[in-house]
């Protein structure tokens, strides 16, 4: 199990701005791996209501059942790895693990494995490598009928992160289009 506090500051980008990233940062077909997020809630989305994700996501040797819940600055992201078997096999039967540090939290927020359905899935190809401003990552996602791309900046530091981001923005001549998480993006587009 892993507890980490996440803080990030992302844009959706256009098709053209995400290749001139990808040029600028040299980047090649081996530099991207691919993902799948599965994500869960209870019928009645107690989790969402609460401003909290929960995910299965699945990589090419391992995956992870993370849950990430709100704090005052970022997200505590509570991570319980996962073997490849163990993933697909949770994805498969749509359900998550019923013992664990994910579980504990779950059961703060009186919320059971069993109330869990899974509800939405997304693709993503990310290139993920640190920069001097924090850790960065260019998406291209798939979900539902939608297709987009993203940038995502991860930081230690709130104020000094969101000020490196919109000199990242500035110094790409980037627009800023706010993304909504991937969580919420799948979802909507389900309806």
């Amino acid at each position: 199990m892993s507890e980490q506090t996440e803080i990030e500051f992302k844009t959706l980008l256009t098709r053209d701005d995400y290749n001139r990233l990808t040029e600028y940062y040299q980047l090649s077909s081996e530099s991207f791996y691919t993902q799948k997020n599965c994500y869960f809630d209870t019928p009645n989305y107690k989790l969402a209501a609460n401003h909290c994700g929960l995910r299965i996501r699945e990589l090419t040797t391992y995956g992870e059942l993370t849950l990430k819940t709100p704090e005052k600055v970022g997200r505590l992201e509570t991570t319980d790895p996962l073997s490849l078997a163990q993933t697909k096999n949770l994805i498969k039967q749509q359900q998550i693990l019923t013992t664990g540090n994910v579980v504990d939290k779950l059961c703060d927020l009186d919320i059971l494995p069993s109330d869990l359905g899974l509800f939405a899935e997304l693709t993503t190809k990310r290139a993920e490598f640190p920069i001097e401003e924090g850790l960065l990552a260019l998406d291209e996602n798939w979900y539902e009928k939608e297709h987009d791309y993203e940038l995502e900046l991860e930081v230690e530091n709130s104020d000094k992160g969101k000020q490196n981001f919109q000199n990242l923005l500035t110094k790409f001549n980037l627009s800023y289009k706010p993304a909504q998480n991937k969580i919420v993006r799948a979802t909507q587009a389900k309806k």
